[in-house]
C-alpha cells in the first residue's frame, strides 16, 4: 500500500502505491518512527484529493483510538476545513511562565508547600472551577484572555506574548447573537463553572522547571531566560465548553456517556430542519461518523461561518483558562512565599488549531493536530520581539525528563513551519513501567522530581517508560531546521491531573 524511503538520518518519506495521494514527510530518525496504525491512518488521509501538497508527520506522531488522523501531524487543505483532522479540544496548548526565582532562592520545604497549595487551588477532576457570569462567558467567547485579566485587575502586557494576543478572532468582532446562532445555549451555561480547572486527562500538567542549560545565548537573552532560573510550564485546554462545541460539529463517536447525553440534548433543542446548515449537520454527521471518508466544510458555506465561530470561541476559552490558572499560580506564590507579583510569560501557544496561512504560494487551511505553529523571524514580522527570534516552541517529554525551549526558523517548509508539541509515545517501552502509583512516585523521586495530585488512573501512562527519548528528537529537529534550541530545562515539581 505504501513505501517508506529513508532520505537522511533524520528524515523519511512515505509514498503510496501508484502515487494515489500526496507524499508524507517524517521529520525524525529511525528509532522515532511510529507504529503501523499511524502509517495506515496517514495513508488513508493522504489519498483524499482535498489534501494540499504533502502531509507532515512530526516527532510525536502517534495514533489515538477513535481518531482518523494521528496526533503529531500537520495537514493542509485548499478550500475546505476537515474537522476530523484535528482532535476535539480546540487550542489545547501550553504556556511558559517566567519567575524571578533562581536555584538556591527557594528551599525544599517552600517548594513543597507551594505545590501543596496548588493541589488545593488548581483543581483537576471536578465539575466546578471558578464561577463566571453568563455575560462574562460570552465576553470570554468573543475576546479570550482579556476579560479574565480585566476581572482580576491584571496587566494586559501578557497578551503581547500570547498567540494572536489571546483571541482567535483577532480583529474580527463577533456579536452575542452570532454566538447564540452557532453554539447551543446549554454549552455557555456549562462553561460558567468550568474555567480554572487543569483538566481531567492524565496528560494535563503544571510543571516547575529549572533552566539547566542555555543553548542559544542571543535568543535566551531576548526571552529573558537564564541558567538556574525557575519557570512554570502549564498544559491545558478549553475544557468541556471546547469539547462539547467541537463534538457538536464533528462526526466522531462520543467517548463518554456525559458527552453523549449533553450533545444529544443540545442537538434536540438547537437544531431546526428548516435551517439548511442545521439540516446538513443532522443528515451528514451520522453518515460520516461510521464512514471511512473524511467530512469537509466548504469555506464559502453557511455551515463554515458557524463552525468557525464555535471553533474560535472554544479556543478563546483555552486562552482564558491558562490565564486564570496563571493567576492561581501567582496567588499561591503570594500566600506561601509572601511575594505579590505578576509573572511574565515567554509565550502561550496552541497545539490543536485550524488556521488560514500561505504555503507554497497558496492560501490554505493548516490543520495542526498535536503540533504547534513554529514561524521563523520572517513570518513573525510585525510581532514584537518574535520577529527577532522566531516563534517560541516548548517540547516536553514525560513527567521526569528534560523539557526544551526552542524557536521557529525561516527554513522549515517541510512541516508547514510547525513543530511537535512533545516527543510523543514510543512504540516500545523505554524503561521499566511502574506497576502502581506508589512505584511511579518512587521512580520519579529517584530522578529528583516530586509528583503532586496525580488522581487520574491514566497518570502512570505519563511515565517516561511510555515516551520517546527527548535528545534524539531535539537533534533531529535541529538538523532539519524545524527549531533553534534555546534552553534545556529539567522538571523539579509536577502537578498532574
Amino acid at each position: 500500500m505504501y513505501k517508506i524511503t529513508r532520505k537522511s538520518k533524520y528524515e523519511h518519506s512515505m509514498e503510496l502505491e501508484n502515487k494515489k495521494g500526496v507524499l508524507i514527510n517524517f521529520n525524525m530518525s529511525d528509532d522515532l518512527m511510529p507504529g503501523d496504525d499511524s502509517y495506515e491512518k496517514l495513508a488513508h488521509v493522504a489519498q483524499d484529493p482535498r489534501i494540499f501538497h504533502h502531509i507532515s508527520a512530526l516527532t510525536d506522531i502517534h495514533s489515538k483510538p477513535g481518531r482518523k488522523n494521528p496526533t503529531g501531524s500537520v495537514v493542509a487543505t485548499r478550500n475546505e476545513i476537515m474537522p476530523q483532522l484535528t482532535d476535539s479540544a480546540p487550542n489545547c496548548g501550553m504556556r511558559l511562565i517566567k519567575t524571578p526565582f533562581f536555584k538556591g532562592d527557594l528551599s525544599e520545604n517552600q517548594l513543597n508547600d507551594l505545590f501543596e497549595e496548588y493541589t488545593k487551588i488548581i483543581p483537576t477532576k471536578t465539575y466546578w472551577g471558578t464561577y463566571f457570569s453568563h455575560k462574562d462567558i460570552l465576553e470570554i467567547s468573543k475576546r479570550g484572555s482579556e476579560p479574565v485579566l480585566e476581572r482580576f485587575k491584571k496587566s494586559k502586557s501578557q497578551l503581547d506574548n500570547t498567540l494572536l494576543k489571546g483571541n482567535m478572532f483577532g480583529s474580527e468582532k463577533v456579536t452575542n447573537q452570532e454566538l447564540f446562532d452557532s453554539i447551543p445555549s446549554l454549552f455557555f451555561r456549562i462553561a460558567q463553572s468550568r474555567l480554572g480547572i487543569l483538566g481531567e486527562a492524565g496528560n494535563h500538567f503544571l510543571d516547575l522547571l529549572l533552566v539547566d542549560k542555555v543553548l542559544d545565548e542571543k535568543i535566551a537573552k531576548k526571552f529573558q531566560i537564564k541558567k538556574d532560573q525557575y519557570v512554570f510550564l502549564l498544559h491545558t485546554g478549553s475544557g468541556m465548553f471546547g469539547q462539547y462545541s467541537s463534538y457538536f460539529y464533528m462526526p466522531k463517536k462520543k467517548e463518554h456517556l456525559s458527552q453523549q447525553i449533553i450533545n444529544t440534548l443540545a442537538r434536540q433543542t438547537f437544531l431546526n430542519k428548516k435551517i439548511d446548515w442545521h439540516k446538513t449537520l443532522q443528515e451528514e454527521l451520522p453518515i460520516y461518523e461510521s464512514s471511512d471518508d473524511l467530512w469537509g466544510i466548504k469555506e464559502d458555506s453557511e455551515l463554515y461561518k458557524h463552525f468557525m465561530i464555535a471553533n474560535r470561541a472554544s479556543a478563546n476559552h483555552a486562552f482564558a483558562n491558562r490565564t486564570l490558572l496563571q493567576i492561581r499560580i501567582e496567588q499561591g506564590i503570594e500566600k506561601i512565599l509572601g511575594k505579590k507579583i505578576e509573572l511574565p510569560i515567554v509565550y502561550d501557544m496552541s497545539h490543536i488549531s485550524v488556521m488560514k496561512e500561505n504555503h507554497f504560494n497558496q492560501n490554505v487551511w493548516v490543520h495542526r493536530n498535536g503540533s504547534v505553529r513554529a514561524f521563523g523571524p520572517k513570518r513573525m514580522k510585525g510581532v514584537k520581539l518574535y520577529e527577532e527570534t522566531g516563534e517560541p516552541v516548548f517540547i516536553p517529554s514525560s513527567m521526569s525528563t528534560p523539557v526544551y525551549l526552542g524557536a521557529g526558523t525561516d527554513y522549515n517548509t517541510s512541516s508547514f513551519f510547525s513543530a511537535p508539541h512533545g516527543t510523543g509515545k514510543s512504540k516500545k517501552k523505554t524503561s521499566e513501567v511502574p506497576k502502581n502509583k506508589e512505584a511511579l512516585h518512587l521512580k520519579m523521586s529517584k530522578n529528583k522530581v516530586r509528583l503532586y495530585n496525580a488522581k487520574s488512573k491514566g497518570v502512570i501512562d505519563q511515565d517516561s517508560s511510555h515516551y520517546k527519548s527527548v535528545e534524539p528528537a531535539i537533534k533531529g529537529m535541529t538538523k532539519n531546521k524545524v527549531i533553534n534550541p534555546v534552553a534545556k530545562m529539567k522538571p523539579v515539581s509536577v502537578l498532574m491531573a
